[in-house]
């Protein structure tokens, strides 16, 4: 349970920071709430951590003419927390305060989050259901992605080496819409065995889920059947069809994909209830 030696810097800028992850060689450290595990485990063995805690402009939540801004380095309890997020998007406020323990939350960051890409993590669930974006930065500039482009495999992003994410963006919620996100959590580490995000208003349905593929994924197979009509339970009953579902000490593939249709009509449901 040691890590192997490494080197590591804490710099006090973006653009020192952007320097030193530029040869693509180092590693971020964003909260540390998976990379250190996966060190002390030897299953990662970096050379060298640039710590990001103290380059200032990372960490921030605000509202840009009907655009949620969220800094990189902003902890899951302050997304949690927000009064902003809880009043301009909800979903994001109750997947964040499910995620891990209160000490997991007051440490980890919605960038490291995203940017490790863990296919039982709670928040691309939904933010792929909020059609979210992710910025990224490097020294050669910056470019934006949506989160379902930047997702690419297990624990595999759209990041180049020598880029970081810098910024969540998500739209302020339409009024209409209800919202929910329920998941089976795993005891010990509170990860989503299966977690299923709904947004749901009139004639309007996005769904992501989380924990049952090698990536969080929308369901649009399910969102269409919701947006022509169809009940909670018959939208919910598609949701695994053609999904290679993951299976592991924890839980079968079948018994994930039971979940998950349990979880999605869960979801569905107390996102409808609360529509306005």
């Amino acid at each position: 349970m040691i890590p192997q030696n490494f080197a590591y810097s804490s710099p006090n800028s973006l653009e020192a920071a952007l320097d030193q992850l530029a040869d693509g060689s180092a590693k971020v450290l964003a909260g540390g709430m998976s990379l250190i595990p996966l060190m002390k485990l030897r299953l990662a063995s970096p050379e060298s951590l640039v710590d990001l805690r103290r380059v200032p402009g990372l960490k921030y939540i605000r509202e840009e003419n009907g655009v949620l801004h969220i800094g990189a380095m902003t902890t899951h309890y302050e997304v949690e927390s927000s009064v902003l997020v809880r009043a301009t998007c909800p979903l994001l406020a109750e997947a964040a305060a499910s995620i891990g323990d209160v000490q997991v939350r007051n440490a980890g960051t919605i960038g490291g989050s995203v940017a490790h890409a863990d296919p039982a993590a709670d928040y691309p669930a939904s933010l792929l259901a909020l059609e979210a974006s992710v910025t990224l930065a490097s020294k050669a500039g910056e470019r934006t992605l949506s989160l379902e482009d930047f997702l690419v495999d297990t624990m595999t992003t759209a990041l180049e080496p020598g880029e970081i994410v810098r910024e969540v963006t998500v739209g302020v919620e339409r009024n209409d819409v209800g919202t929910a996100y329920a998941k089976m959590l795993q005891p010990a580490s509170g990860f989503a065995i299966v977690g299923v995000a709904a947004r749901i208003g009139t004639g309007f349905a996005r769904i992501g889920v989380t924990g049952l593929a090698s990536k969080a994924y929308r369901a649009r197979n399910v969102e269409a059947l919701l947006e022509g009509g169809a009940d909670a339970a018959a939208a919910a009953a598609v949701i695994a069809e053609g999904i290679d579902a993951n299976s592991d000490l924890h839980a079968s593939a079948d018994y994930r994909r039971h979940l998950a249709t349990v979880y999605a009509a869960r979801a569905i449901r107390q996102a409808i209830s609360r529509a306005r």
